[in-house]
């Protein structure tokens, strides 16, 4: 078994809030969520209020942090059409790879008795998902990204790189370590 592991650099930061209430609409979410996010997120304003001062109305859209309590939520309705774009994708190329996610973290697994074969479908998933996510405002944060691989043999396991260079990553030396 082969890990392709990666991270989203400044995830919520770089979230698009004006594209969020228009995920939730295409996801036939109620009005009253989509209004409810399209206050919270987006034309947020506040003014300051000092004795007889009072400023004008500022705007404040600073999104979401990710310590906030709505960020797992937040990001897993985000990405969810990112992972369906990418799942339909990997089934048309027929590259069998399920992705997980955690928070702003993906993890691809490949399962292939050839690592070449594997490192040939992760390669592929990585360069699907990079575009998608880029297309979304995301950006994978290549520097992190990490190759494991996994083997059942008993004799030594000396796994081949994975060569990411054309995609913008490095040539990645599988990790000896989880």
């Amino acid at each position: 078994m082969s890990i392709l592991a990666f991270n989203i650099t400044q995830f919520f930061p770089l979230l698009n809030y004006w594209l969020f209430p228009l995920i939730l609409a295409k996801a036939s979410f109620d009005h009253k969520v989509l209004n409810f996010f399209k206050k919270y997120l987006v034309s947020k304003k506040t003014k300051y209020l000092w004795n007889s001062f009072s400023s004008p109305f500022y705007t404040v859209d600073v999104g979401v942090g990710q310590e906030l309590a709505l960020s797992p939520i937040l990001s897993a309705l985000y990405l969810s059409p990112i992972f369906y774009i990418l799942e339909n994708c990997l089934k048309n190329l027929k590259i069998p790879i399920p992705i997980l996610s955690f928070m702003d973290d993906g993890f691809f697994i490949a399962q292939h008795k050839f690592i070449s074969i594997s490192n040939a479908n992760l390669y592929c998933s990585y360069s699907v998902i990079s575009t998608l996510l880029m297309r979304f405002g995301l950006v994978v944060e290549h520097g992190k990204t990490k190759v494991f691989h996994f083997s059942r043999s008993h004799e030594v396991f000396n796994p081949l790189p994975l060569d990411l260079t054309p995609l913008g990553d490095s040539t990645l030396l599988p990790k000896t370590i989880w």
